[in-house]
């Protein structure tokens, strides 16, 4: 008796669950050509420093995607289940710790990463069905966030039958178009070669920032140690000048490596 009456709860949570709430506004933006990296490119310069997500089908896609942002200027990492887990971990940090702000990805990223603040979803490839369209949506507008997705459509696709059809067009030439120098995030994160099993706590590499590194309270960002190694973030424009200081310098006595991640 109880069995049907379960069922019927779970299945109106689950429908509940994926709707796309209102506080996400979900747009199509038009390529003229079958290949839409360069309506990428220009959505992205129309968002400028907003962070951004870009689902894309295949491993191979990440890559391509992202090789071509980069050399476009952008701050990009790529995500995919080809990669191992220490250049995942360090794509993640780049990314989470504001250190790049446009993650290429595979559906692989679509659950299970608890990544806040993302401003937009950027469907590149169309999702295979409703499920991953919905959480692809799901990484923008967390808790009572306002978020935007944007569905990039070649001359030849259309929207699939489980997306809304009246979505508005979304016109990045129409767009205030940043400068690359207006697109480039705030922080750039640094690689450690040493982590927990050395002893190494985040008041050791916030210290050995300030100190030797020469950087205030507020040009330190997220930091995150790892058994074998750690990352912080620092102020972009202060890169430079904080690698001449901490140059052969030893972090709690130990000489190790400290480099820009890539």
């Amino acid at each position: 008796f109880m069995g049907p009456a379960l069922d019927a709860h779970k299945l109106n949570f689950i429908e509940e669950e994926e709707q796309i709430p209102e506080r996400i506004e979900v747009h199509v933006v038009r390529s003229k050509v079958k290949d839409k990296l360069e309506c990428l490119a220009s959505l992205l310069m129309s968002l400028g420093q907003e962070s951004s997500v870009i689902f894309v089908g295949f491993r191979e896609s990440v890559d391509r995607t992202a090789k071509y942002l980069t050399q476009q200027g952008f701050a990009v990492s790529a995500f995919h289940g080809g990669m191992d887990q220490p250049n995942r971990e360090r794509a993640l940090f780049r990314f989470t710790s504001g250190a790049c702000n446009i993650m290429v990805c595979t559906d692989l990223a679509s659950r299970g990463l608890d990544i806040p603040e993302i401003n937009n979803v950027i469907q590149y490839h169309l999702p295979l069905d409703e499920q991953a369209y919905v959480h692809r949506n799901g990484r923008t507008a967390r808790w009572d966030a306002q978020g935007k997705a944007f569905i990039l459509l070649g001359p030849e696709e259309y929207l699939p039958e489980f997306v809304a059809q009246d979505l508005p067009t979304y016109e990045p030439s129409k767009q205030k178009q940043h400068t690359l120098a207006e697109c480039q995030p705030k922080w750039e994160s640094l690689y450690i070669g040493r982590g927990k099993k050395d002893k190494l706590s985040k008041g050791d590499i916030a210290g050995f920032m300030l100190k030797i590194g020469g950087l205030e309270r507020d040009e330190v960002g997220r930091i995150e140690v790892r058994d074998h190694c750690a990352y912080v973030s620092i102020r972009r424009s202060r890169v430079k000048e904080v690698m001449l200081r901490i140059k052969g310098q030893k972090i709690k006595g130990m000489k190790t490596i400290i480099e820009p991640t890539r």
